[in-house]
């Protein structure tokens, strides 16, 4: 089964925004469902760390994405980096105790999967959050990088998804069914799904001015903060011509608008390090206005691709050493 909504190299869409909220709504419904049997059924340790075929992908994965992290540990026998790392990540699977799953998938018997990822060798490892498919890292890793790397990826769940993880009982029988502590609606949920039916009908104004309703409800909302990011700079790029709009920045390398504009298409198009990268070189050759100007939308473009990001960060970082 193919894998949906994949986003391998940070392009920004729409079904970025309408995933996190379904996969808050089906948490939510799955902990509901937890509550009416009772609260109890909290899975084995052992469950934790699953192996996964093609025929298995939809249901294993992608569905149980709505409910937990799956880091996808791509593998196979032969691969001696492999037998290094994959002990590895099952010890952090059961440590982490339900804050993701770990999904094993021999290479070798599915190459349709390996194929559809775009691995060019192993072991490679990735993660699934709401269906939406990201790239952690590709060989052998250190224990303290991969620990690094899945309490970012936990705590992205937790925060832009509503993924609390899976309810683990070390008395409970392997096979058994996850359960998750209730949480209650909070007060800006029916402000975000009109956001949501915004974009899904194409109304980027309108799914703008519902983000920043739930924002004055609650400034700190992240989700509503990150799909304001993503729906304002949908409507930047609607209707521009990419080919005038690349040939003005190519033309005039000085023109802080020009620059702006193609890192915007840049962004969008999934070309993450040329956008911030376009932007940081700008910087550095203007003053006043013209630098407060882009330091602002570099931080608005921040904020679509995530501050926990790795290309955020390292652009902050460049970013601070242009400005100072």
């Amino acid at each position: 089964m193919q894998p949906r909504n994949m986003s391998m190299s940070g392009v920004v869409d729409l079904a970025a925004v309408k995933a996190a909220q379904e996969a808050k709504a089906k948490a939510e419904q799955a902990r509901a469902q937890a509550a009416r049997d009772g609260g109890a059924g909290g899975i084995s340790p052992a469950d934790l760390v699953i192996d996964v075929d093609e025929a298995g992908f939809e249901s294993d994965v992608l569905q149980r994405s709505a409910e937990v992290p799956v880091v996808i540990d791509f593998w196979a026998e032969w691969c001696q980096p492999c037998k290094q790392l994959s002990p590895v990540l099952e010890r952090l699977a059961v440590e982490y105790n339900g804050r993701f799953l770990l999904a094993k998938i021999d290479v070798d018997a599915n190459q349709m999967l390996m194929q559809q990822f775009g691995i060019q060798g192993i072991p490679a490892v990735f993660a699934v959050v709401a269906g939406q498919a990201l790239p952690l890292f590709q060989g052998a890793a250190g224990e303290e990088q991969i620990r690094g790397t899945l309490d970012q990826l936990v705590q992205v769940a937790e925060q832009r998804f509503g993924l609390t993880g899976l309810t683990v009982d070390p008395d409970a029988e392997a096979g058994g069914a996850p359960a998750a502590p209730e949480r209650p609606a909070g007060p800006c949920d029916a402000l975000l799904e009109a956001a949501v039916q915004a974009l899904d009908s194409g109304d980027l104004s309108g799914a703008i001015q519902a983000y920043k309703n739930v924002l004055n409800e609650d400034p700190g909302n992240e989700e509503a903060k990150l799909g304001l990011a993503q729906a304002e700079l949908l409507q930047r790029v609607q209707g521009v011509d990419p080919q005038q709009v690349r040939k003005d920045a190519a033309d005039k390398p000085a023109d802080v608008q020009a620059q702006i504009a193609a890192a915007d298409l840049d962004l969008v198009g999934g070309h993450v390090e040329d956008a911030f990268g376009r932007l940081i070189e700008t910087v550095a050759r203007t003053v006043g206005d013209d630098r407060d100007t882009l330091r602002m939308r570099l931080l608005e473009l921040f904020e679509v691709v995530g501050p926990e990001d790795p290309r955020v960060i390292a652009a902050r970082r460049a970013l601070a050493r242009a400005l100072f």
